[in-house]
């Protein structure tokens, strides 16, 4: 098919090329603008473009679709479909229209539950069993049109956000390209108006750990939030992030350190067993506690 590919992050990435690889025509790739980042701050292109390039796809980055000129260029692209994956902007009617099978969207998570920006994270945080990608034919709606396909996979105790971006990218790619193989014999699943709920974008502010709260709250918001933005707490006033941990069989007040990395929470404890400090990579916790003395409590 004769596709427009509408995608920005590194989860974008496995079902562009999963496209390409199954004969699919890429005629051009919409994605973010390059952005600021690193130490120098100089702009860098998203994964996407940087992909798209390598393929030899023409890129776009428009900083808005609103615009006459910009639904005019999209149109003339004559595609069979566009395909959108975490993309970044609101598409409007015009856009959604203009493809001759529409829009399709590979959405992380298990439709109605986690509509919108951070569905990954909220799940995790929430201590859902499992989730999946769904197939979603777009419309003006936040993450409201019909279903496709879905496919599920549980979130095992062990998995942090990260894990599991990186089993979901996968699934999504396998998924899109099952999708266009049986597109017009799948049928418009309408999603059901009973367990909708929404995914608000992670907010820095709400990062940093609370050890007053149970603790299986408190393991699934580090684990929720790794790799990032990352959980953290102040270990001797450097900020620390905590990137993985699991309940502990141990009991005390409330941010007191009971052994090794091991801390009370509200009810029970939670031993932390990867942490990254300042300007440094990912450790074990047996790495960091060779150079760093935690103290009796933490804030």
């Amino acid at each position: 098919m004769r596709i427009v590919f509408m995608g920005t992050p590194e989860f974008s990435v496995a079902p562009l090329r999963a496209l390409i690889a199954a004969g699919h025509d890429v005629v051009c790739a919409y994605t973010q603008p390059p952005r600021p980042a690193g130490r120098g701050k100089k702009d860098r292109p998203s994964p996407v473009h940087l992909v798209a390039q390598e393929m030899g796809i023409e890129v776009r980055h428009p900083a808005s679709l609103r615009g006459a000129a910009e639904k005019g260029d999209f149109a003339a692209l004559n595609a069979d479909i566009a395909i959108v994956v975490a993309y970044g902007l609101i598409l409007p009617q015009a856009v959604l229209d203009a493809p001759t099978h529409g829009c399709l969207n590979i959405h992380a998570s298990l439709l109605p539950r986690w509509r919108g920006a951070a569905p990954i994270h909220r799940a995790v945080m929430a201590g859902d069993e499992e989730t999946g990608v769904c197939i979603m034919r777009m419309e003006a709606g936040l993450d409201t049109g019909p279903v496709l396909l879905r496919e599920v996979t549980d979130i095992g105790p062990g998995d942090t956000t990260g894990d599991l971006h990186d089993r979901l990218s996968t699934m999504g790619a396998d998924a899109v390209v099952a999708a266009l193989e049986r597109l017009g014999a799948l049928p418009d699943m309408p999603q059901p108006e009973l367990g909708v709920t929404y995914a608000d974008k992670i907010d820095k502010a709400e990062a940093r750990v609370d050890w007053s709260r149970p603790a299986d709250q408190v393991a699934r918001h580090i684990m929720g939030l790794s790799p990032f933005p990352g959980a953290w707490c102040e270990v001797a006033g450097e900020r620390v992030k905590l990137l993985r941990a699991r309940v502990a069989e141990d009991d005390g007040a409330p941010g007191t350190v009971l052994h090794g990395f091991t801390v009370a929470c509200g009810s029970g404890a939670v031993e932390i067993t990867e942490v990254q400090r300042a300007g440094k990579r990912a450790q074990s916790v047996d790495e960091v506690l060779r150079g760093m003395r935690l103290p009796e409590r933490l804030d």
